[in-house]
Protein backbone atom coordinates (compact mmCIF):
# COMPACT_ATOMS: atom_id res chain seq x y z
CA UNK A 1 0.00 0.00 0.00
CA UNK A 2 2.80 2.42 0.86
CA UNK A 3 4.55 1.74 -2.44
CA UNK A 4 1.29 2.28 -4.38
CA UNK A 5 0.89 5.65 -2.67
CA UNK A 6 4.47 6.55 -3.52
CA UNK A 7 3.87 5.69 -7.18
CA UNK A 8 0.92 8.10 -7.28
CA UNK A 9 2.89 10.83 -5.53
CA UNK A 10 5.90 10.52 -7.81
CA UNK A 11 4.21 10.11 -11.20
CA UNK A 12 4.66 13.80 -12.04
CA UNK A 13 8.14 13.86 -10.53
CA UNK A 14 9.26 10.89 -12.65
CA UNK A 15 7.93 12.44 -15.86
CA UNK A 16 9.49 15.86 -15.42
CA UNK A 17 12.78 14.56 -14.05
CA UNK A 18 13.41 11.81 -16.60
CA UNK A 19 14.89 14.12 -19.21
CA UNK A 20 17.25 15.70 -16.72
CA UNK A 21 18.36 12.32 -15.41
CA UNK A 22 19.01 10.89 -18.85
CA UNK A 23 21.03 13.96 -19.77
CA UNK A 24 23.20 14.11 -16.66
CA UNK A 25 23.33 10.53 -15.31
CA UNK A 26 26.51 8.95 -16.62
CA UNK A 27 27.87 6.01 -14.63
CA UNK A 28 30.44 5.45 -17.35
CA UNK A 29 34.09 4.80 -16.81
CA UNK A 30 37.04 5.66 -18.97
CA UNK A 31 38.07 2.98 -21.44
CA UNK A 32 40.21 0.41 -19.69
CA UNK A 33 40.62 -3.33 -19.52
CA UNK A 34 38.31 -5.40 -17.33
CA UNK A 35 41.27 -6.64 -15.28
CA UNK A 36 42.44 -3.08 -14.60
CA UNK A 37 38.92 -2.01 -13.67
CA UNK A 38 38.58 -4.90 -11.21
CA UNK A 39 42.00 -4.17 -9.71
CA UNK A 40 41.14 -0.48 -9.22
CA UNK A 41 37.98 -1.13 -7.20
CA UNK A 42 37.71 0.07 -3.60
CA UNK A 43 38.48 -2.82 -1.22
CA UNK A 44 36.29 -3.69 1.75
CA UNK A 45 38.47 -5.45 4.34
CA UNK A 46 35.43 -7.11 6.00
CA UNK A 47 34.37 -8.91 2.83
CA UNK A 48 37.97 -9.73 1.91
CA UNK A 49 38.56 -11.41 5.28
CA UNK A 50 35.31 -13.32 4.88
CA UNK A 51 36.37 -14.55 1.43
CA UNK A 52 39.75 -15.64 2.83
CA UNK A 53 37.79 -18.14 4.92
CA UNK A 54 35.29 -18.96 2.19
CA UNK A 55 37.90 -19.91 -0.40
CA UNK A 56 39.05 -22.72 1.91
CA UNK A 57 35.46 -23.54 2.87
CA UNK A 58 34.60 -24.19 -0.78
CA UNK A 59 37.46 -26.70 -1.03
CA UNK A 60 36.32 -28.35 2.19
CA UNK A 61 32.75 -28.61 0.86
CA UNK A 62 33.99 -30.13 -2.40
CA UNK A 63 35.79 -32.91 -0.48
CA UNK A 64 32.87 -33.28 1.93
CA UNK A 65 30.48 -33.85 -0.98
CA UNK A 66 32.75 -36.54 -2.39
CA UNK A 67 32.85 -38.28 0.99
CA UNK A 68 29.08 -38.10 1.51
CA UNK A 69 28.50 -39.48 -2.00
CA UNK A 70 30.45 -42.62 -1.06
CA UNK A 71 28.41 -45.78 -0.45
CA UNK A 72 30.75 -47.11 2.21
CA UNK A 73 29.75 -47.19 5.88
CA UNK A 74 30.85 -44.84 7.30
CA UNK A 75 31.20 -42.69 4.14
CA UNK A 76 34.84 -42.32 3.15
CA UNK A 77 37.13 -41.90 0.14
CA UNK A 78 40.74 -42.90 -0.37
CA UNK A 79 43.40 -40.25 0.13
CA UNK A 80 45.01 -41.42 -3.11
CA UNK A 81 41.78 -40.60 -4.97
CA UNK A 82 41.76 -37.09 -3.52
CA UNK A 83 45.44 -36.62 -4.41
CA UNK A 84 44.60 -37.37 -8.04
CA UNK A 85 41.97 -34.62 -7.89
CA UNK A 86 44.29 -32.10 -6.22
CA UNK A 87 44.65 -29.88 -9.27
CA UNK A 88 40.92 -29.80 -9.96
CA UNK A 89 40.19 -29.06 -6.30
CA UNK A 90 42.91 -26.35 -6.20
CA UNK A 91 44.85 -28.15 -3.46
CA UNK A 92 48.30 -26.73 -4.17
CA UNK A 93 50.16 -28.89 -1.64
CA UNK A 94 48.16 -32.05 -2.27
CA UNK A 95 45.16 -33.59 -0.55
CA UNK A 96 47.02 -35.07 2.43
CA UNK A 97 48.43 -31.75 3.57
CA UNK A 98 45.05 -30.07 3.10
CA UNK A 99 43.16 -32.73 5.07
CA UNK A 100 45.59 -32.46 8.00
CA UNK A 101 45.01 -28.71 8.15
CA UNK A 102 41.41 -29.36 9.27
CA UNK A 103 41.38 -32.13 11.90
CA UNK A 104 38.03 -30.84 13.22
CA UNK A 105 36.46 -31.76 9.87
CA UNK A 106 38.42 -34.68 8.35
CA UNK A 107 39.61 -37.92 9.92
CA UNK A 108 42.38 -39.88 8.16
CA UNK A 109 42.53 -43.59 8.92
CA UNK A 110 44.00 -46.73 7.40
CA UNK A 111 41.48 -49.03 5.72
CA UNK A 112 42.64 -52.63 6.14
CA UNK A 113 39.96 -53.79 3.70
CA UNK A 114 41.38 -51.62 0.91
CA UNK A 115 44.97 -51.49 2.18
CA UNK A 116 45.30 -47.72 1.84
CA UNK A 117 44.66 -44.53 3.81
CA UNK A 118 41.09 -43.23 3.70
CA UNK A 119 39.39 -40.02 4.78
CA UNK A 120 36.04 -39.61 6.50
CA UNK A 121 34.22 -36.78 8.25
CA UNK A 122 34.52 -36.26 11.99
CA UNK A 123 31.45 -36.61 14.20
CA UNK A 124 31.19 -32.82 14.44
CA UNK A 125 31.32 -32.36 10.67
CA UNK A 126 28.75 -35.14 10.15
CA UNK A 127 26.43 -33.50 12.66
CA UNK A 128 26.73 -30.15 10.86
CA UNK A 129 25.96 -31.87 7.55
CA UNK A 130 22.85 -33.48 9.04
CA UNK A 131 21.80 -30.15 10.53
CA UNK A 132 22.05 -28.45 7.13
CA UNK A 133 20.03 -31.21 5.46
CA UNK A 134 17.34 -30.97 8.12
CA UNK A 135 17.19 -27.18 7.73
CA UNK A 136 16.80 -27.49 3.96
CA UNK A 137 14.10 -30.16 4.18
CA UNK A 138 12.14 -28.15 6.73
CA UNK A 139 12.18 -25.08 4.47
CA UNK A 140 10.85 -26.67 1.26
CA UNK A 141 7.94 -24.16 0.96
CA UNK A 142 10.53 -21.35 0.91
CA UNK A 143 12.55 -23.25 -1.70
CA UNK A 144 9.49 -23.56 -3.94
CA UNK A 145 8.87 -19.82 -3.54
CA UNK A 146 12.48 -19.04 -4.51
CA UNK A 147 12.20 -21.10 -7.69
CA UNK A 148 8.91 -19.43 -8.58
CA UNK A 149 10.48 -15.98 -8.21
CA UNK A 150 13.57 -17.01 -10.16
CA UNK A 151 11.47 -18.29 -13.08
CA UNK A 152 9.19 -15.22 -12.90
CA UNK A 153 12.18 -12.98 -13.65
CA UNK A 154 12.78 -14.83 -16.91
CA UNK A 155 11.23 -13.30 -20.03
CA UNK A 156 9.78 -16.69 -21.01
CA UNK A 157 9.28 -17.98 -17.44
CA UNK A 158 11.87 -20.62 -18.38
CA UNK A 159 15.51 -21.28 -17.46
CA UNK A 160 17.89 -24.14 -18.36
CA UNK A 161 18.01 -26.94 -15.82
CA UNK A 162 21.83 -26.90 -15.98
CA UNK A 163 21.75 -23.28 -14.75
CA UNK A 164 19.69 -24.37 -11.72
CA UNK A 165 22.27 -27.09 -11.04
CA UNK A 166 24.93 -24.37 -10.95
CA UNK A 167 23.25 -22.57 -8.03
CA UNK A 168 21.31 -25.31 -6.24
CA UNK A 169 23.36 -24.89 -3.08
CA UNK A 170 23.05 -21.10 -3.22
CA UNK A 171 19.25 -21.42 -3.42
CA UNK A 172 19.20 -23.93 -0.55
CA UNK A 173 17.77 -26.72 -2.72
CA UNK A 174 17.90 -30.32 -1.46
CA UNK A 175 20.17 -32.84 -3.20
CA UNK A 176 17.18 -34.50 -4.84
CA UNK A 177 15.40 -31.27 -5.81
CA UNK A 178 14.36 -32.71 -9.19
CA UNK A 179 12.15 -35.15 -7.30
CA UNK A 180 11.37 -33.44 -4.00
CA UNK A 181 10.69 -29.99 -5.47
CA UNK A 182 10.08 -30.11 -9.23
CA UNK A 183 8.30 -33.47 -9.66
CA UNK A 184 6.40 -33.00 -6.40
CA UNK A 185 4.83 -29.77 -7.73
CA UNK A 186 3.62 -30.61 -11.27
CA UNK A 187 1.00 -27.86 -11.02
CA UNK A 188 3.81 -25.28 -10.70
CA UNK A 189 6.90 -26.63 -12.51
CA UNK A 190 7.49 -28.66 -15.64
CA UNK A 191 10.61 -30.03 -17.32
CA UNK A 192 10.84 -29.77 -21.09
CA UNK A 193 13.30 -30.27 -23.91
CA UNK A 194 15.65 -27.40 -24.64
CA UNK A 195 16.66 -26.05 -28.03
CA UNK A 196 20.01 -27.89 -27.83
CA UNK A 197 20.33 -31.70 -27.87
CA UNK A 198 20.25 -33.46 -24.48
CA UNK A 199 19.30 -30.28 -22.63
CA UNK A 200 16.28 -29.63 -20.42
CA UNK A 201 14.57 -26.46 -19.32
CA UNK A 202 12.54 -25.73 -16.21
CA UNK A 203 9.31 -23.89 -16.90
CA UNK A 204 6.78 -22.14 -14.69
CA UNK A 205 3.42 -23.58 -15.80
CA UNK A 206 1.06 -21.67 -13.51
CA UNK A 207 0.02 -18.04 -13.53
CA UNK A 208 1.38 -16.27 -10.47
CA UNK A 209 -0.59 -13.21 -9.30
CA UNK A 210 1.53 -10.09 -9.67
CA UNK A 211 0.66 -8.84 -6.21
CA UNK A 212 2.37 -11.90 -4.70
CA UNK A 213 5.66 -11.19 -6.47
CA UNK A 214 7.25 -8.39 -4.47
CA UNK A 215 10.94 -7.58 -4.84
CA UNK A 216 12.97 -7.54 -1.62
CA UNK A 217 14.04 -3.93 -2.23
CA UNK A 218 10.39 -2.90 -1.82
CA UNK A 219 10.56 -3.89 1.87
CA UNK A 220 13.43 -1.47 2.41
CA UNK A 221 11.58 1.29 0.54
CA UNK A 222 8.50 0.84 2.72
CA UNK A 223 10.61 0.99 5.89
CA UNK A 224 12.39 4.11 4.66
CA UNK A 225 9.11 5.73 3.71
CA UNK A 226 7.65 5.09 7.17
CA UNK A 227 10.68 6.34 9.11
CA UNK A 228 10.19 9.63 10.92
CA UNK A 229 13.85 10.57 10.46
CA UNK A 230 14.00 9.65 6.77
CA UNK A 231 16.53 11.94 5.06
CA UNK A 232 15.36 11.12 1.52
CA UNK A 233 12.51 12.78 -0.31
CA UNK A 234 9.63 10.31 -0.25
CA UNK A 235 9.12 10.77 -3.98
CA UNK A 236 12.73 9.64 -4.57
CA UNK A 237 12.41 6.43 -2.52
CA UNK A 238 10.14 4.80 -5.11
CA UNK A 239 13.05 3.80 -7.39
CA UNK A 240 15.91 3.95 -4.88
CA UNK A 241 18.26 1.24 -3.60
CA UNK A 242 20.04 1.13 -0.27
CA UNK A 243 23.69 2.21 -0.56
CA UNK A 244 26.64 1.61 1.76
CA UNK A 245 30.21 2.08 0.56
CA UNK A 246 33.52 0.40 1.45
CA UNK A 247 35.36 2.11 4.34
CA UNK A 248 37.79 4.71 3.07
CA UNK A 249 36.18 5.06 -0.36
CA UNK A 250 36.33 8.71 -1.42
CA UNK A 251 32.92 9.98 -2.49
CA UNK A 252 33.35 13.10 -4.59
CA UNK A 253 30.64 15.70 -4.91
CA UNK A 254 29.87 14.94 -8.57
CA UNK A 255 29.70 11.21 -7.79
CA UNK A 256 27.16 11.83 -5.03
CA UNK A 257 25.13 13.98 -7.41
CA UNK A 258 25.09 11.24 -10.06
CA UNK A 259 24.05 8.65 -7.47
CA UNK A 260 21.18 10.86 -6.31
CA UNK A 261 19.97 11.33 -9.88
CA UNK A 262 20.34 7.61 -10.61
CA UNK A 263 18.28 6.80 -7.52
CA UNK A 264 15.30 8.71 -8.91
CA UNK A 265 15.51 7.15 -12.40
CA UNK A 266 12.38 5.03 -13.17
CA UNK A 267 12.99 1.44 -14.27
CA UNK A 268 11.19 -1.83 -14.96
CA UNK A 269 11.11 -4.07 -11.87
CA UNK A 270 12.36 -7.68 -11.92
CA UNK A 271 8.81 -9.09 -12.01
CA UNK A 272 7.32 -6.49 -14.36
CA UNK A 273 6.71 -7.09 -18.05
CA UNK A 274 9.73 -6.18 -20.15
CA UNK A 275 10.16 -5.67 -23.88
CA UNK A 276 12.08 -8.56 -25.41
CA UNK A 277 15.54 -7.83 -26.77
CA UNK A 278 14.60 -9.08 -30.23
CA UNK A 279 11.85 -6.46 -30.39
CA UNK A 280 14.21 -3.74 -29.24
CA UNK A 281 16.73 -4.56 -31.99
CA UNK A 282 14.07 -4.01 -34.66
CA UNK A 283 13.60 -0.43 -33.51
CA UNK A 284 15.92 2.49 -33.96
CA UNK A 285 18.92 3.03 -31.73
CA UNK A 286 18.01 3.36 -28.06
CA UNK A 287 18.21 6.72 -26.37
CA UNK A 288 20.57 7.35 -23.47
CA UNK A 289 17.62 7.40 -21.08
CA UNK A 290 16.47 4.00 -22.36
CA UNK A 291 19.98 2.57 -21.90
CA UNK A 292 20.08 3.88 -18.31
CA UNK A 293 16.71 2.31 -17.57
CA UNK A 294 17.93 -1.03 -18.93
CA UNK A 295 21.04 -0.87 -16.76
CA UNK A 296 18.97 -0.04 -13.69
CA UNK A 297 16.64 -2.94 -14.49
CA UNK A 298 19.72 -5.19 -14.57
CA UNK A 299 20.72 -3.87 -11.12
CA UNK A 300 17.22 -4.61 -9.85
CA UNK A 301 17.31 -8.19 -11.19
CA UNK A 302 20.74 -8.94 -9.71
CA UNK A 303 19.66 -7.39 -6.40
CA UNK A 304 16.61 -9.68 -6.34
CA UNK A 305 18.67 -12.69 -7.50
CA UNK A 306 21.10 -12.25 -4.61
CA UNK A 307 18.20 -11.75 -2.19
CA UNK A 308 16.86 -15.18 -3.18
CA UNK A 309 20.12 -16.93 -2.24
CA UNK A 310 20.70 -18.38 1.22
CA UNK A 311 23.91 -16.42 1.87
CA UNK A 312 23.19 -13.34 -0.31
CA UNK A 313 26.27 -14.06 -2.42
CA UNK A 314 27.04 -15.96 -5.61
CA UNK A 315 29.88 -16.52 -8.05
CA UNK A 316 29.75 -14.20 -11.05
CA UNK A 317 30.26 -17.12 -13.44
CA UNK A 318 27.14 -18.85 -12.09
CA UNK A 319 24.84 -15.86 -12.34
CA UNK A 320 25.98 -15.21 -15.91
CA UNK A 321 24.14 -18.39 -17.02
CA UNK A 322 20.84 -16.56 -16.43
CA UNK A 323 21.71 -13.32 -18.22
CA UNK A 324 20.15 -14.13 -21.61
CA UNK A 325 17.02 -15.58 -20.04
CA UNK A 326 16.50 -12.42 -17.99
CA UNK A 327 16.89 -10.26 -21.11
CA UNK A 328 20.09 -8.56 -19.90
CA UNK A 329 22.91 -7.67 -22.27
CA UNK A 330 25.24 -5.57 -20.10
CA UNK A 331 28.72 -6.55 -18.88
CA UNK A 332 28.27 -8.53 -15.67
CA UNK A 333 31.42 -7.48 -13.80
CA UNK A 334 31.17 -3.85 -14.88
CA UNK A 335 27.63 -3.73 -13.51
CA UNK A 336 28.88 -4.74 -10.06
CA UNK A 337 31.85 -2.40 -10.16
CA UNK A 338 29.76 0.55 -11.38
CA UNK A 339 27.57 0.25 -8.27
CA UNK A 340 29.92 -0.24 -5.30
CA UNK A 341 27.26 0.99 -2.87
CA UNK A 342 24.94 -1.93 -3.71
CA UNK A 343 27.32 -4.80 -4.56
CA UNK A 344 30.80 -5.88 -3.53
CA UNK A 345 32.97 -7.91 -5.89
CA UNK A 346 35.71 -10.11 -4.44
CA UNK A 347 38.36 -11.94 -6.48
CA UNK A 348 39.62 -14.28 -3.75
CA UNK A 349 40.05 -18.00 -4.34
CA UNK A 350 40.28 -18.41 -8.15
CA UNK A 351 36.82 -16.93 -8.63
CA UNK A 352 34.88 -13.68 -8.68
CA UNK A 353 32.15 -13.55 -6.03
CA UNK A 354 29.54 -10.82 -5.66
CA UNK A 355 27.89 -9.92 -2.33
CA UNK A 356 24.73 -7.94 -1.62
CA UNK A 357 26.19 -5.25 0.65
CA UNK A 358 23.03 -4.33 2.53
CA UNK A 359 22.50 -7.97 3.61
CA UNK A 360 25.75 -8.00 5.62
CA UNK A 361 26.98 -6.30 8.74
CA UNK A 362 30.46 -6.99 10.12
CA UNK A 363 30.85 -10.07 7.95
CA UNK A 364 27.55 -11.72 8.98
CA UNK A 365 24.04 -11.75 7.56
CA UNK A 366 21.75 -9.15 9.10
CA UNK A 367 18.84 -11.63 8.85
CA UNK A 368 20.31 -15.15 9.16
CA UNK A 369 18.39 -18.33 8.34
CA UNK A 370 18.77 -21.96 9.56
CA UNK A 371 20.65 -23.13 6.45
CA UNK A 372 23.05 -20.19 6.71
CA UNK A 373 23.58 -20.90 10.42
CA UNK A 374 24.52 -24.52 9.69
CA UNK A 375 27.00 -23.48 7.02
CA UNK A 376 28.54 -20.91 9.34
CA UNK A 377 29.23 -23.68 11.85
CA UNK A 378 31.31 -25.43 9.19
CA UNK A 379 33.00 -22.13 8.34
CA UNK A 380 33.89 -21.79 12.03
CA UNK A 381 35.63 -25.19 11.92
CA UNK A 382 37.53 -24.09 8.82
CA UNK A 383 38.65 -20.91 10.59
CA UNK A 384 39.83 -22.96 13.59
CA UNK A 385 42.20 -25.00 11.43
CA UNK A 386 44.43 -27.09 13.71
CA UNK A 387 43.75 -24.99 16.78
CA UNK A 388 42.39 -26.88 19.74
CA UNK A 389 43.89 -30.19 18.60
CA UNK A 390 47.47 -29.79 19.79
CA UNK A 391 46.92 -31.72 23.00
CA UNK A 392 44.39 -34.14 21.53
CA UNK A 393 45.71 -37.70 21.84
CA UNK A 394 43.52 -38.92 18.99
CA UNK A 395 45.53 -36.88 16.52
CA UNK A 396 48.70 -38.79 17.31
CA UNK A 397 46.78 -42.05 17.21
CA UNK A 398 45.45 -41.12 13.77
CA UNK A 399 48.93 -40.53 12.31
CA UNK A 400 50.40 -43.68 13.91
CA UNK A 401 47.44 -45.72 12.65
CA UNK A 402 48.13 -44.62 9.08
CA UNK A 403 51.87 -45.26 9.40
CA UNK A 404 51.36 -48.73 10.90
CA UNK A 405 48.94 -49.66 8.14
CA UNK A 406 51.34 -48.57 5.42
CA UNK A 407 54.16 -50.63 6.99
CA UNK A 408 52.16 -53.86 7.00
Amino acid sequence: MAIRILRNLSSKHATTGAAAVSATLQFRRCKTTSAAYVASRARDITFEKLMDKYKNLLRVIAIQDLILASRSDPPSVSVDFLNRLSQRLHLNRGATAFLRRYPHIFHIFYSSARSQPHCSLTKTAMEISRLESQSINSSLPLVVDRLIKLLSMSLTKTVPLRAIFKIWKELGLPDDFETSVISSNPNIFALGQGNEPNTHVLKLVTEIPKNTLVASVEDWRIKECCRDDCSMDRTEILYSFKHSYPPGMILKRDFKARVKQWQGLPYTGPYDEFECQEEVKKKKKMSKRRMMEKEKRAVGIVHEFLSLTVEKMVEVEKISHFWRWFGIDVNVRDLFLDHPGIFYLSTKGYRHTVFLREAYERGCLVEPNPVYDARRKLLHLVAMGRRGRRGDPTQGEEESEVEEGQNR
